[in-house]
């Protein structure tokens, strides 16, 4: 048996599948040049550290985001409804306007075109398919770093996780590769920003219902080039039904509409998936453990009292933060010891 395929059949092609299905032992690969591989030649861009992503029949956004998040040069596979048009459109929503695409209109055909173009004449163009979507960031992408400090935020008013207790928040919290995280009231989306870090292909979705501090997250997002996070301005509990289920929640806000987001969050909450809370009111500490507990996640309390050193003459002082309540409920695990 013979099976043709165009390029690579192994990138993104029918190979996989017939290895799944046949195995490897039986079959004999042969590889032309893939699509990446003739679309870099074409436009004389090393392609050793691309992100290749296909959304060729695909509906999730994630993938690409996780990609511009981690690498300047991003190559897209695209079919009809992912085209090079909804690419643009993807970031501009996502405030990268300033990237530049390359569109590979039918590469190998007589017809075939390449040209450059900015995501807004992207977003409003037409392209003869197959086509092939090449991103290039004109900066790369931050270091990833985790404890970055308050003033590296945009923050309303000391709003704002303080950088030891997101330690302790995201060692609660877990984050893994490819999870779906909430963060709810968000404020500086601080530890939903530095938790995308920690989940490679993953999505973040912050809540916020302060327009002045949505804006912040989208600021600290276009610093830190957490692509991989979107901003939802509702209220909550109302503005989660659109949300994918998540793995991980962070509720940082709340106020005292705290036991019915917890329980909405909980309803939601997808198997071995945790929840976490911090709170600076002792009043909600019992409110919040009740929640958990109703929902069958058995709440653990941490409390945080950071001290940071100041200098007086002479020496260094210890000058305290708030005490933070931190509370952690797990579903299908064995609780912590």
């Amino acid at each position: 048996m013979v099976v043709l395929a165009s390029g690579d059949p192994l990138c993104f092609g029918i190979g996989g599948r017939l290895v799944a299905e046949i195995g490897a032992e039986h079959l004999v690969i042969f590889p032309n040049i893939s699509t990446l591989a003739g679309a870099f030649a074409r436009i004389g861009e090393p392609w050793q550290e691309v992100a290749l992503v296909s959304l060729h029949g695909r509906e999730g956004t994630a993938d690409l985001a996780a990609a511009l998040t981690r690498a300047r040069r991003v190559a897209v596979l695209t079919d009809a409804a992912r085209s090079p048009a909804w690419v643009g459109a993807f970031l501009l929503r996502r405030g990268l306007g300033e990237a530049r695409i390359c569109v590979l209109e039918r590469m190998g055909a007589a017809d075939e075109r390449q040209h450059w173009m900015r995501p807004e004449e992207a977003a409003a163009g037409s392209f003869a398919e197959p086509n092939l979507a090449v991103i290039l960031q004109d900066l790369p992408p931050p270091e990833p770093l985790l404890g970055q400090p308050e003033a590296h935020f945009a923050h309303e008013a000391g709003l704002i996780t303080k950088a030891e207790v997101r330690a302790v928040t995201l060692a609660r919290l877990r984050p893994g590769p490819r999870q779906v995280l909430w963060d709810l009231g968000a404020g500086s989306g601080a530890v939903g920003l530095e938790a995308s870090l920690l989940m490679p292909g993953g999505q973040v979705w912050a809540v916020e219902k302060h327009p002045g501090r949505a804006a912040q997250i989208r600021e600290n997002r276009q610093r830190f080039g957490a692509w991989c996070l979107e901003v939802v301005e509702a209220e909550l509990p109302d503005g989660l039904s659109g949300l994918p289920d998540p793995d991980r929640v962070f509720v940082g806000g709340g106020g005292a509409g705290l036991p019915e987001i917890l329980s909405a969050a909980a309803r939601r909450l997808r198997p071995r998936g945790r929840i976490v809370v911090n709170t600076v009111v002792l009043e909600r500490v019992a409110a919040a453990a009740e929640a958990l507990r109703a929902a069958g996640l058995a709440p653990q309390v941490v409390h945080v009292q950071i001290s940071r050193s100041r200098p007086i003459p002479g020496g260094q002082r210890l000058e305290a933060l708030n005490p933070v309540w931190i509370l952690a409920g797990a579903r299908d695990e064995e609780p912590d010891s």
